[in-house]
């Protein structure tokens, strides 16, 4: 487990929810809504966090949802217990999932590959785990093509990352390159936070 991403988010735990539910997430909320409603079949929900993102679910659906901070879990325990459905909750690190090949017809994130330390590995990780033909739907920060914000997202990330996410991932290009075919992509704020479909290919690997 990579042990420097953990203990950073570890640290972040007492006051995530205090920076983010009443602003980012509040704002967010309808977005993340219409994606969480195309969730069927068995679903992997990537970088749970403290759970707030669970409300948004449907009800009824087979979760496993993991993330690297048992600190962040542990604060998530309440809100994985409320949800009307089949939920489990495990701390791991995506570079390394305990899980077999194959195992889920989907795969969902939220904010998470600004802050995933190697995020084209962390994407084949996750196409290993993904059943040929399946899809991920991603809610993400990226970082801009637009000029001056590109710029501005280059000189903050090196502070931002410290503590949280690097600001200027180009994750729509992670994504192809990990080996997804990108089928949608939205944007929901400039440039900068947008929701992404893809798909794996439909041959099942050798």
């Amino acid at each position: 487990m990579d042990t420097a991403t953990r203990d950073k988010w570890d640290k972040t735990s007492k006051r995530y929810d205090l920076m983010v539910s009443k602003g980012a997430e509040k704002r967010w909320e309808p977005y993340k809504r219409e994606l969480y409603s195309n969730m069927q079949g068995k679903v992997l929900f990537l970088a749970l966090g403290t759970g707030l993102d669970i409300p948004l679910f449907p009800t009824g659906l087979d979760i496993t949802a993991i993330d690297i901070s048992p600190k962040m879990l542990k604060q998530a325990e309440p809100r994985v217990a409320a949800y009307d459905g089949n939920m489990v909750a495990l701390c791991m690190d995506v570079h390394d999932m305990d899980f077999e090949e194959n195992s889920f017809d989907q795969i969902y994130t939220s904010c998470t590959f600004c802050s995933v330390p190697n995020p084209i590995d962390g994407l084949k990780a996750l196409a290993k785990v993904l059943k040929p033909g399946g899809e991920i739907r991603m809610f993400e920060h990226t970082g801009s093509k637009i000029f001056p914000i590109s710029l501005m997202m280059d000189l903050m990330t090196p502070l931002s990352s410290i503590s949280g996410p690097d600001m200027n991932r180009q994750t729509v290009d992670n994504v192809r390159k990990a080996g997804f075919k990108i089928l949608e992509v939205n944007n929901v704020f400039l440039d900068v936070v947008k929701t992404i479909t893809a798909r794996l290919p439909e041959e099942p690997r050798g």
